[in-house]
């Protein structure tokens, strides 16, 4: 099988074989247009540490032909469909899926940020999935502490915003 080589962001240069990275719709359109190349295909939004554990994702579903083809959209009157989509997700995911996500927070948003820039539908689905799991259950508050995000609202524009969305406490 053809080797082919990747440089990560940090400089890292990491060798995959072309069927377990063609996972990647991004790298597949890249070989589809440049062809076979010595050169390392440029990376860059991507650390050495996350392509690795990309390529190790990968590798373990090499052979699930489902992860080579985009995801098809969710039709317009579908009803639940982010239900329908969580369920899927689920149904797919094995051991090695639960063991994969098991990282920090910020592991996890790197991948997350890798899955999306290359264009890897079930990476994707599985650790935004994992995020949402984090997120569920929790109140505004656990969530900023989680997440670390700042509350610059005034107690006038939190109460509102509260107001404003309602429907989504229900």
């Amino acid at each position: 099988m053809r080797l082919v080589m990747l440089e990560a962001a940090d400089g890292a240069v990491l060798c995959v074989e072309q069927d377990i990275i063609e996972q990647s719709g991004t790298i597949r359109n890249i070989l589809t247009d440049v062809g076979a190349t010595d050169k390392p295909i440029p990376v860059p939004n991507v650390s050495g540490h996350t392509l690795g554990r990309i390529i190790e994702y990968c590798r373990h579903h090499r052979s699930d032909p489902s992860r080579r083809r985009p995801r098809a959209p969710l039709q317009p009157d579908e009803t639940n469909a982010s239900e329908a989509v969580t369920r899927q997700a689920i149904s797919q995911m094995d051991d090695f899926d639960h063991d994969f996500c098991r990282v920090d927070q910020g592991t996890l948003f790197d991948l997350i940020l890798a899955a999306n820039y290359l264009d890897i539908p079930p990476l994707l689905d599985l650790v935004g999935y994992t995020v949402a799991s984090k997120m569920k259950g929790k109140s505004i508050q656990e969530l900023r502490d989680t997440f670390g995000v700042k509350n610059d609202f005034t107690p006038e524009e939190e109460q509102q915003a509260l107001n404003d969305n309602a429907w989504c406490e229900k």
